[in-house]
């Protein structure tokens, strides 16, 4: 039953409150996760429902939850104006079918074609979900934020959670790092190896540089996996769901497809990745050894992300961009796996679940006035 089947088949009169999820296209994953991990944390107690601008609806629908494809502009043929249009018809049917209590947009900014719709329709409680740490002079668009009821911020490492008010009534509120999973749900080492079908002896490097949509990371990744192979260490690259174009492996080397990911990490001896949002927030999460690699090419200030990582967690941060960077990156964190500078620091990862309360209580509040 698609999510058009599903509206139309249940009774306006449904007790639990419909939350519309309206997730926009990354680089990475980022933007659904965070819907995903809200979502996870509403279930049973509101009906969500997805409007999703990434191709892996796959995703949304094997954690159980209904979902409908609109694509990004990125990948769109028409103009602007008319990729706007476009979408403010197939949103506008989306909110006459789900009749949403609250719409969550998650995207570095919102759209025209979107907040048309949600004004046209009578606008029920309206959240922004805004991850932060932009680089510092970065092309930024203005975006009035008195038109939403609530903005949520995914705080970085070390956030703890706040509030502001905003013109017009509304709130905003600095959430500590929002990961998918709750940590009882990340598997130990050994359960991890079994599920993923790789032995219980020996040591394993996980790969997740990016799908490669915005910057080549086939040389860094080999001249990695060179490195990784001759200290002993089996790879396994991961394929990016969303990744446009598979990088060609060695041979040797095992890929992987899995979501979330973070459920198997503890499965690796050592970690090598970009320092995205997600990555950065599941591997303090897990606990797994990090080889950093930021991409500098992406708006948000991946090198500051990845500093923070370490200063909770054992982690080297470097480009790797020569085979000088990349043996003394390998060499100081194979110094961490043998226990030198291991340090951890605990830090409150909940932000999911206060985002979720937060949602909640928007819908609660707009079901009173009704």
């Amino acid at each position: 039953m698609n999510v058009w089947q599903a509206a139309r088949s249940e009774s306006t009169g449904s007790p639990l409150p419909r939350i519309l999820f309206f997730n926009v296209n990354g680089s990475g994953m980022g933007h659904l996760n965070r819907c995903l991990s809200y979502a996870r944390r509403l279930r049973d107690r509101a009906r969500p429902v997805f409007f999703s601008l990434a191709s892996a609806v796959e995703l949304i629908e094997e954690m159980g939850f209904e979902a409908d494809y609109f694509v990004s502009p990125y990948w769109s043929t028409s103009s602007t104006f008319a990729w706007n249009s476009e979408l403010a018809v197939r949103f506008g049917m989306m909110l006459e079918s789900v009749r949403p209590d609250v719409i969550v947009f998650d995207g570095t900014w919102p759209f025209q074609g979107f907040l048309a719709t949600c004004e046209t329709f009578g606008s029920p409680a309206l959240v922004w979900s805004n991850r932060g740490l932009l680089k510092e002079g970065g092309k930024t668009v203005t975006v009035d934020e008195s038109r939403f009821d609530l903005v949520i911020q995914p705080g970085e490492l070390g956030a703890q959670a706040s509030e502001t008010p905003l013109e017009g009534g509304g709130k905003r509120a600095v959430v500590p790092p929002v990961c998918v999973l709750d940590d009882d749900e990340l598997l130990d080492r050994a359960a991890a190896r079994q599920a993923l079908n790789l032995p219980q002896e020996g040591r394993f490097v996980l790969f997740a540089l990016g799908p490669g949509n915005l910057k080549d990371v086939a040389g860094i990744g080999h001249g990695l996996i060179r490195v990784f192979e001759a200290a002993g260490f089996k790879v396994v690259w991961v394929r990016a769901p969303i990744s446009v174009r598979d990088i060609e492996l060695p041979d040797g080397v095992m890929p992987l497809t899995v979501y979330p990911l973070a459920r198997y990490l503890r499965a690796f001896d050592a970690f090598v990745g970009a320092a995205g949002y997600n990555t950065c927030c599941e591997l303090v999460q897990a606990g797994v050894p990090a080889l950093l690699v930021p991409n500098d090419q992406l708006a948000d200030d991946q090198v500051r992300r990845a500093h923070k990582v370490a200063d909770v967690m054992p982690a080297v941060v470097s480009a790797c961009e020569t085979d000088d960077e990349r043996s003394a990156a390998v060499g100081k964190l194979l110094d961490m796996l043998n226990g030198n500078g291991a340090k951890r620091v605990g830090i409150p990862m909940n932000g999911a679940v206060l985002a979720a309360e937060k949602i909640l209580a928007l819908a609660a509040g707009r079901e009173r006035m009704q």
